[in-house]
This record gives structure tokens, sequence and C-alpha cells, in this order.
């Protein structure tokens, strides 16, 4: 009975947690496993390869756990990997078979390489295996995967005769791997073209799909996939991260993005809510404690950052001009223009603004010329080091509220508490304490109840400048008004206690958005303050 599928649909395989979790270093516990795969679903992959059940007690516990609490009705695919043998097969449905919606995934080398260097087999005898397999895969199960592995590398009128025994023999989805990384895009494109072509039982209605699966040792992994895309494919195995055996898997946030901001292009689409990206890119670097390289597309740091200052001046103007894509479509607040030695005027005005000052004509020359000398003499200038030189320069913003006293209580008998005492402009000192998540969140609520000027954080940067047991903390903070007006506004606090450290910088930005916007219980004086020279 063949199974309608919608040709324009692209399906998102995750194998994070098999294939990424086989990375030298990037060992996952049960837990971990667990809490990713729900952010997975949450991402919207249609099948979540959860691991090698076969491979450990420990890996199939934690592939039925998946399968039980995240493999519902209306969840994922809860895949298993297998080896083309018995005691692999029957393990892996172990593994997934209380999943709603379970699958076996088997594989065997197929290219000569592997076939006398791994399997010791004729070609013959690898086609018998093959059947075998997915005969009891399917038996078991009723939707089986089945990748003859080093495809890349395989001689194609045999890998022809493999794909069509497999679909005999009740595999579903045909996965064609380039296990090593080693085709380039066009030849890949062609390969498979010519693959689905020629593989019978694998036409429109059949309810077959074809998948790629691609390493990226030489850098090509997204763009291999793609071109399998091209050629035909509507399965993707993909990584968060691109992380996996060696120079790992095709990444699955460039892949989606691809497809999604080209949409005119490949007239296709994903499941994938693709503001969740950025929350699980964050989360499975955490827990693998595999750092995202700040030039990473689409997640890493500097993916949506601009220091030329060519760049800032396009992006103020209109962020088109610069990005092909909104950072909020990622599930980023906002694109960040880091000043640095590249950096131009507008940029600079632009950011002092945000910060409280509005700076024109000669005095905006003046600061501009200290911006570049000390732009000069290190990689990135801070809000901190834009305060220092204003500081010296010019009179500051007026301190409406400023910082008396703080006490916390926190730990795990009982809920976090912060008691504020402040000072406002006219010296009167309040008191208010405020419950919340934890220190620094019971300590900001204190200062909004006494402040009243509701905003959304949108930015906590914590890190310490010196090292030791003792070392000074640095806070920087941005918070944006609720309401229509989507201005930002950053503070920054330094001390050896972190939280007082944190209160001091969000009570810097809110003395900011008050005398900017007359919030809370000031009253307006303008649009933004200006500062004026030393005399």
């Amino acid at each position: 009975m063949s199974v309608q599928i919608d040709n324009n649909l692209v399906r998102v395989f995750d194998t994070t947690l098999r294939d990424g979790e086989q990375s030298p270093g990037a060992t996952l516990s049960s837990a971990e496993k667990l809490e990713i795969a729900r952010q997975l679903a949450r991402l919207g992959v249609d099948i979540i390869e959860a691991g090698f059940p076969a491979a450990s007690p420990d890996d199939l516990a934690a592939v039925q756990r998946i399968a039980r609490e995240v493999g519902t009705a209306d969840g994922p695919v809860i895949c298993g990997l297998a080896r083309a043998v018995e005691k692999d097969i029957v393990t892996c449905w172990e593994g997934v078979k209380d999943a709603a919606k379970p699958r076996i995934h088997t594989f065997l080398g197929m290219s000569d390489i592997h076939l006398k260097h791994i399997s010791n087999i004729s070609r013959k005898e690898a086609l018998e295996v093959v059947r075998k397999g997915v005969t009891l895969a399917s038996s078991l199960s009723p939707d089986v995967e089945f990748s003859p592995m080093d495809a890349g590398r395989a001689d194609l009128s045999f890998l022809v005769e493999a794909c069509a025994l497999a679909i005999e023999c009740g595999a579903t989805t045909l996965n064609i791997p380039d296990t090593v990384g080693y085709v380039t895009p066009s030849e890949w494109g062609e390969f498979l073209s010519n693959l689905i072509a020629e593989t019978p039982g694998s036409g429109p209605g059949s309810g077959i799909t074809w998948s790629v699966h691609c390493h990226n040792d030489l850098g090509l992994a997204t763009a291999n996939t793609l071109a399998g895309v091209l050629a035909g494919a509507r399965q993707v195995e993909v990584t968060i991260n691109g992380i996996g055996e060696r120079a790992g898997n095709t990444s699955l946030e460039e892949v989606v993005m691809a497809i999604h901001t080209r949409k005119q292009f490949y007239n296709l689409y994903t499941n994938i809510n693709t503001r969740e990206i950025m929350k699980t890119s964050r989360l499975v670097s955490n827990y693998t404690g595999m750092h995202v390289q700040p030039n990473k597309a689409i997640v890493g740091a500097n993916a949506f950052a601009h220091e030329a200052g060519i760049h800032q001046d396009g992006m103020l103007k209109h962020s088109s001009t610069f990005e092909i894509m909104t950072p909020e479509t990622v599930g980023l607040n906002q694109s960040r223009l880091v000043l640095g030695k590249h950096s131009g005027r507008h940029a600079l005005k632009a950011r002092l603004q945000e910060l409280g000052y509005k700076i024109e004509g000669d005095a905006l020359n003046q600061v501009f010329a200290r911006f570049k000398d000390l732009a000069d003499a290190k990689k990135t200038v801070t809000d901190a080091d834009l305060e220092a030189l204003i500081a010296d320069e010019f009179h500051g913003p007026e301190e409406i509220y400023s910082l008396v006293d703080i006490q916390v209580t926190c730990g795990t008998m009982g809920m976090p508490t912060a008691t504020v005492k402040m000072k406002n402009a006219d010296g009167e000192e309040i008191i208010h304490a405020a419950v919340g998540a934890g220190p620094v969140d019971a300590s900001y609520k204190a200062v909004d109840a006494i402040v009243k000027a509701p905003n959304t954080l949108i930015e906590y940067s914590v890190h310490s400048v010196t090292e030791g047991i003792d070392a000074l903390g640095e806070v920087t903070v941005r918070i944006s008004p609720d309401g229509e007006d989507k201005r930002s506004f950053g503070g920054y606090g330094a001390h050896r206690d972190i939280v007082v450290a944190s209160v001091k910088a969000y009570l810097a930005a809110v003395n900011r958005m008050v005398a900017v916007m007359g919030l809370g219980d000031r009253k307006p004086e303008g649009e933004v303050s200006t500062v004026q020279v030393k005399s």
C-alpha cells in the first residue's frame, strides 16, 4: 500500500544524539539526552535518531526513555540505529518500540573499500546481509530505513541493486550517506539523480523517501546535502551545530535556513520552528562541551554582528543591506554592532544614544577621535569603555536612582529573596523586598518595584575581570522598555559580589532609560540627554 508524500516537504532527521554524540569528548548522560530530545521536539524535527541501542545498556535505556516520553502521537518519529545483524536489530526494536512512531535504521558498508576491509565479504554476500537485515527489521517495525554506508565511494549499479532489494524487503526510507565527506556537490547531485531514476520501486506514489547523510571532511556537507535535495531527496540527516564524527555532520541550522531564506529558489519547506534554533544550539553546546566557533553560520556569535563602518552604516539605515535573514528568525533578539577600529561615526553615535547620550557636531568629532585611539589599542570597545571615555571628556547623565544597600537570601531551603535600599534624585531612601527565580532575578524585581519603569531584559552577560576565587566580576546588561518603543539601553557594573555587580549594571541601564524616556516617577526631559563639552 503506497503512502502519499508531500514532495515539497523536506523532512528533518536529527542525529545529534547518535552521530553527534560520537564526536570525541561529546558523550551525553541519559538525562541530558532526554532534555535535548525534548528540545528537538519543540524545534520541530520530524525524526530523532535517539541512539545506537546495541552500543551499551545505557544507550538502550536512553533510547527507551526518549521513545516513551518524547515519542508521543503528536511528536517526532523515534529512531534507533542498528547494524544489519540480528542482535543489533532486535535490540534496536527494544529501544524504540514504545514510541508512537518507531523506526529501525539499519546499515551496511557497501563500497568496495568497506566490503573488503571492514566486512570482508563479497558484493553477493553483502546483498544477502541486506536481505536478511531489512526483512527482519520490517517484520518488527512498519517504518524501516536502510543506509548503504560509504555510498559516496560505492559503485552506482551495485547501489541500485542494493536499494531495490531493500525496498522489496520492506524499507520505506533509503538514506544515501557520504560517510567520509568525499564527494563534491555537482557529482553528488548527478549521482543521486541517477540512483533515484534507476532504482525500481522508488518512483512517485511508491511511498519511498530518499534521504542524504553527508559528512564535512572537506567542508562540503551542507552544499552536498542541498545538492541532494535538488536531486530529489526529501529527508536530510543533520546535527545541531554540525557536530559529529571527525569534522562533523551537516548542520541542521544551515540546511534549514538555506531552504527558509531561499524559498523562491528551492520551492520547498521544513517543519522546523526556526525561532527555537539558537536555544537548541546553546543547549547542545553546553551539554556536549563543544563550543560553537564565532564565525559559524547562523548560530555563531558573529553571525549577526557587524564591525566594519560601511556595514554598520548600512545596518543602521536598513538591516537588509548586510543581513539576508533577521536575527529574530532564529531566536535572537537583535543584531550587534561591535565597536572596534573599523567602526564609523554613525555606529558610535547610535551606541552612545542607546547609552543615554546625544552627541552632535564638534562634540561627536572629539569623542570619535578619542574612540579611534582607544579602538587601536584594544580589539573591542565595550560599553564600559565608552562610559569611561564619556566620563573623562564630558559630564555624564544624571544618576536618578542610586544603590545604597542590598541583601539577598537564596539556596535550596527557601525562595530566593532580595531586599534593596535605593535613593532617588530627591535623596529619599526607599526599601523594597522581592522574590524571584534566583538572587539576581529577585534583585531586579525589587528595583523594578521602586523605579516603576516596566522593561524587558534582553541581554545579560557576566565574566570575571581577574583570575582567582576573589576575582572582580563584570556584568553588562541591555534592557528594552515595554511597549512599542523598541530602543535598548545598556548598563555596566563591576564588583567582587556578582549579585551586586548585576544590580549595578541593571540600575545603570534603568537610569538611562528613565532619563531618556521619562518613565517611572520621572518627568520627560526630552528625547535624549545631551552632554556638553567641558570648558
